[in-house]
């Protein structure tokens, strides 16, 4: 297989004994329930990674915990934007990834929705 071009990797497997986390599809809004970053594939890209990180600590996990993450981008070329602003977040050894373009999403000022998969390991 050809080498990853961005913080992910092309196959995770997940140990015995894991407790999976989904977390839903998370975009730019902020506490307010307003878009954040209008226009701003990067803005927006660091308050769904910021929304991801509640999400993941509600349910006990960190983004170290994640093994996939789904991209759903209105513009597939922002690409090279995302990635940095996921690599301040995602660390080795990196979850696998998708990364895909949509015709639009839920408020048409949103750029960019993020999903995770988490496997959380409780201690006994």
């Amino acid at each position: 297989m050809p080498a990853p071009v961005g913080p992910y990797a092309n196959v995770v497997t997940v140990p015995p004994g894991g407790r999976l986390v989904y977390c839903a599809g998370a975009v730019a809004l902020g506490p307010d329930g307003e878009v954040v970053a209008p226009g701003d594939i990067v803005g927006q890209t660091r308050q769904v990674m910021e929304n991801l990180r509640l999400a993941l600590e509600g349910a006990g996990a960190t983004f170290d915990d994640v093994i996939k993450v789904t991209n759903y981008v209105v513009d597939v070329n922002d690409w090279r934007k995302v990635l940095p602003v996921r690599a301040e977040y995602l660390t080795e050894p990196y979850p696998a990834s998708t990364f895909v373009e949509v015709s639009a999403l839920i408020f048409p000022e949103l750029l960019i929705e993020i999903e995770a998969l988490a496997v959380v390991f409780d201690e006994d």
